[in-house]
């Protein structure tokens, strides 16, 4: 992974519309620190990336790589969700809109949904006013169904499985909304509600 360049921070406190004394004042440090930063003679300390990061309104990932993701998204609306799925330990991250998501040393990129296949079509029944959710497809160590979720306007419910489980799970009905299954080989597959 690649240091924080002071062309990055220039450009970000140029963004939020400060001068380098206001983002010094916010670090307790002086303007002078934060020129030296910017004209890459000296680095902000690691035990400070946190504090620069909030300043300019960003992830410490996007401080790092210098790439900002921005929500265009206003209006928050549920159905706008993403995932990110780290390939590596399995980890799922859920977002509105657009974000920018980093696990185990690397950056997520949000997944796709695509219409299910034959392996991944999703079945949805109703039961008790529950939605019942199941797909045939194999649960085994290296390929399985990590997780489903079910996003409506107003809420999500996320249920994270794993290989010895069953590719099942129970929802709280919740009105119109879609459903997402994950397989770990294959990716995210939706259907509507």
């Amino acid at each position: 992974m690649t240091y924080i360049t002071g062309e990055t921070i220039k450009r970000l406190r140029e963004k939020k519309k400060l001068t380098q004394k206001e983002l010094a004042e916010k670090l307790m440090v002086s303007d002078k620190t934060v020129s030296k930063w910017e004209t890459n003679k000296g680095l902000p300390d690691l035990c400070i990336l946190s504090e620069l990061a909030n300043a300019l309104s960003v992830s410490v990932p996007e401080l790092l790589t210098g790439d900002v993701a921005e929500n265009r998204n206003i209006s928050a609306n549920m159905k706008r969700s993403k995932f990110y799925v780290c390939p590596i330990c399995g980890n799922v991250m859920h977002a509105i809109g657009e974000g920018a998501f980093s696990c185990c040393g690397i950056r997520l990129p949000s997944q796709e949904a695509e219409e299910p296949d034959e392996q991944h079509r999703v079945f949805v029944e109703n039961v008790d006013g529950e939605l019942y959710v199941y797909l045939n497809h194999p649960m085994e160590k290296n390929h399985y169904v990590s997780f489903m979720a079910y996003v409506t306007d107003s809420q999500i419910q996320l249920e994270k499985l794993y290989p010895e489980q069953e590719a099942q799970t129970r929802f709280r009905r919740a009105g119109r909304g879609v459903i997402y299954a994950f397989c770990n080989r294959h990716g995210l597959f939706s259907v509507k509600v």
